[in-house]
């Protein structure tokens, strides 16, 4: 378990920045004394080496000795490798102390070369790396940060990545941080003397010529956490330069588990007063990162040393500290505060006080992230209303909703005037699946608002549901005892009793439900508005929603494959279920060039009421006659094939990546006004158009159809995806398979398949 500051409190509005001090060269020994100055300095946490610059020295020297024996040896094969004995007391002065470890990071060596394509520095190297590791572990260190590897042609990253996997089974409870730079840099050559890497044999550099680009950090992390199998225990510590890369790169590592933020003295630049301060993008950037679900650290890197850290015990002369070791007169008090208004004690942390004032002057958090806090990225099977029960709680979370109901009370209100224009008399209102009341309570206030009246009934088969329906209608003002409440699964409502004889009921003018899941139709709302639309009028009668669809887009989400991964072989049907989640972390694969948004696209669309010939014949081959035609394609009677869809859609990845299944959405349209110089009532979740149509509505969150196996997308490349959903009269139930086609030499290739996932066993029934 982690012992550093974790994840920040949903509540707050304004997160908390955990910011900690980084040198790369301490001149002083990391003590307790230290630790503590540190933290009276404003820092919550600090850096330190596992090892001596002494350990550093015998170890090049060991080196240097080997090179000295291979030279003078007739054999060079004979002279066998350096060998690295264990930490002496001198090498290193970390030990065991819950107190001091709780704030600290501690770091390997950075001078060694774990990816050296030289076997002599790379074995030596593992060495030095694996006594660290299991020396901090021993002590009970927490987090780790480790040096990335060189970002050369000539680095050998699979062998890093190696290393980094075996390192991760030496602690159960060690939290690796890999640190890399957003995009690669002109590696620091003045280090080479100090360094294993300066010692390499130059007969093995002889990659140097392969071209890289702006992706090349990020493929290095992909390849090590990929031969790490998406260890839970492996994150990435970023640094962040000045010039920021493109936008599609820091979304990129948006959607990595970053741990750390290293903000280098380099990165700051200074204003007109000569405070160090950070630019615009960069600001925006933060903003951004410090928003995920768990809140990255910030390391300020080589800013400056602690206050005071050269006299441990010493008293700093911070601003908001008095060195004062006794009470002053109150004339002494007099004139310090003279003093202190004609000259401000000089800040000794500027580099920290700008970062606090960042974290105070953070925009608030949009509402939908505020009302998702907790949400982001969190696995939940979608609801089943048809066979399920829910909650009252459950109600309550969709009500919270402010857009939702606003809207359909507008389609509502829009709908009545259309139809009172024809029919001159109280218009027949029903809300089917009316849960705990809210579109009741809606299309009442619709009624109100426009002065047209209408006959209201809730029909809900939840008996618990129904209980408090009753209960409104006798006692909300609103209602007053208005509404007929009825008892039933929509599909076997007869229609409402407007006369004396129950032999006649009569029809529904406006029929109005929320069936809708985060795809649309996942929750079953095509079947159940079948079910009920034979007691919609034939001529006039008016479906709200009267249509929507469904919409995917291929994504990386390292986040979400790593938990599936994580769960084991105990959930064997992990990787055949969408999920529900507020998707939060993760990278869309293809952008649109003409538009620059997510190239999402409409898989299929159902309409309501449908025409009246495909009921009828749904209703003939209920029957399996020979007139039916025959069985449906996936067994029974093929009575709900008219719902079955399928959709072959093709995309252009807009850079190399890593595809770990599809993020699905949806948009439907309310009601239609007959007035075309008005617009249509539409409520969206798709990114692309959910500003437009109802901007912070919260009712759903997105969907997620996973991959098992992740595919590994080129640049430019084609994404092919299947999907189709499935009927055989008894449940729904979606299928999807991914393909990945390039072009060498004019030639199309398929270059990678998934499997062909199917959620028959877990689906919705009906």
């Amino acid at each position: 378990m982690e012992t550093l500051p974790g994840v920040a409190p949903p509540e707050q509005q304004n997160t908390y920045f955990y910011i900690g001090q980084h040198e790369t060269k301490r001149t002083v020994p990391v003590t307790t004394e230290l630790a503590e100055q540190a933290q009276d300095a404003g820092y919550d946490m600090m850096t330190r080496p596992i090892t001596s610059p002494g350990f550093q020295a015998r170890v090049l020297s060991s080196v240097d000795a080997y090179y000295e024996s291979v030279s003078a040896s007739s054999d060079a094969n004979a002279v066998p490798y350096p060998l690295i004995a264990p930490l002496t007391p001198e090498d290193t002065n970390l030990v065991p102390d819950d107190t001091m470890l709780s704030t600290m990071i501690c770091c390997t060596s950075p001078w060694i070369d774990l990816a050296s394509p030289d076997p002599v520095i790379a074995h030596v190297s593992r060495q030095v790396f694996n006594h660290e590791v299991a020396y901090a572990a021993f002590c009970g260190v927490n987090n780790i940060m480790i040096q990335g590897p060189n970002l050369e042609a000539s680095s050998v990253v699979s062998q890093y990545a190696r290393a980094i996997g075996h390192s991760l089974e030496v602690g159960p409870y060690i939290n690796l941080q890999i640190l890399l730079p957003m995009q690669p840099t002109e590696r620091k050559a003045a280090q080479d003397g100090l360094s294993l890497a300066g010692r390499a044999r130059d007969s093995f550099k002889t990659l140097q010529s392969v071209a890289t680009d702006a992706l090349w950090s990020w493929d290095t992390w992909d390849l090590i956490r990929s031969t790490c199998k998406y260890h839970p225990r492996l994150t990435v510590a970023l640094e962040i330069p000045q010039k920021l890369p493109s936008s599609a790169i820091q979304s990129r590592w948006f959607s990595e588990p970053l741990r750390t933020l290293m903000i280098p003295e380099s990165t700051f630049v200074h204003n007109a007063k000569g405070f160090p301060v950070l630019n615009k993008p960069i600001q925006a950037l933060l903003t951004r990162y410090m928003r995920l679900k768990t809140v990255p650290w910030i390391i300020l890197s080589n800013v400056g040393p602690i206050p005071g850290q050269d006299h441990p015990g010493m008293p700093v002369n911070l601003p908001s500290r008095s060195i004062s070791p006794e009470l002053p007169t109150p004339a002494q008090s007099q004139s310090k505060r003279k003093q202190q208004q004609q000259q401000k004690p000089k800040d000794l942390t500027p580099y920290l006080s700008y970062m606090r004032h960042l974290q105070r002057t953070q925009p608030p958090r949009p509402i939908i992230d505020r009302f998702a806090a907790g949400y982001q990225d969190f696995l939940q099977s979608p609801l089943q209303p048809l066979t399920d029960n829910l909650e009252s709680i459950t109600y309550e979370v969709f009500e919270k909703d402010p857009i939702k109901y606003e809207w359909y009370e507008r389609a509502v209100a829009a709908a009545l005037k259309d139809l009172h224009q024809k029919l001159q008399r109280p218009i027949v209102v029903a809300v089917v699946g009316a849960g705990r009341g809210p579109l009741v309570t809606r299309c009442l206030k619709a009624s109100a608002s426009t002065g047209i009246p209408v006959q209201q009934w809730a029909v809900e088969k939840n008996p618990n549901a129904y209980v408090l329906l009753q209960r409104r209608n006798a006692t909300d003002p609103l209602w007053n005892k208005r509404v007929t409440v009825v008892k039933t699964d929509m599909r076997a409502w007869k229609g409402p009793l407007l006369s004396a004889d129950p032999a006649t009921p009569a029809k529904v003018d406006i029929l109005v439900s929320e069936l809708l899941g985060s795809f649309a139709d996942n929750e079953l709302s095509p079947e159940c508005l079948d079910g009920v639309q034979h007691v919609l009028h034939p001529e006039h009668g008016i479906s709200v929603p009267t249509s929507y669809t469904a919409h995917f887009t291929p994504i990386a989400h390292p986040k979400i494959y790593a938990e599936l991964l994580g769960r084991g072989d105990a959930d064997k049907d992990k990787w055949e279920l969408p999920y529900v989640t507020m998707l939060h972390q993760y990278d869309d694969l293809c952008i649109s060039a003409a538009t620059g948004t997510p190239d999402i696209q409409t898989a299929w669309e159902f309409t309501h009421p449908l025409p009246s010939a495909i009921l009828q014949q749904s209703a003939l081959r209920r029957g399996g006659s020979v007139q039916a035609g025959g069985s449906g394609m996936v067994g029974g009677d093929g009575w709900n094939e008219h719902n079955a869809r399928f959709c072959h859609l093709r995309f252009t990845a807009s850079s190399r990546g890593v595809c770990h299944g599809l993020g699905g959405y949806f948009e439907t349209v309310l009601y239609t006004p007959e007035d075309k110089s008005k617009k249509a009532i539409e409520l969206s979740i798709n990114p692309n158009t959910m500003e437009e149509k109802s901007k912070d509505m919260i009712s759903w969150f997105p969907i997620f159809f996973p991959l098992k196996t992740p595919l590994t997308i080129p640049t430019a490349s084609e994404i092919e995806v299947s999907m189709w959903r499935q009927t055989d009269d008894r449940k729904v139930w979606y299928e999807w398979q991914v393909e990945v086609f390039v072009s060498v030499n004019g030639v199309r290739q398929r270059v990678a398949t998934s499997e062909l996932h199917s959620s028959i066993k877990n689906g919705c029934l009906m």
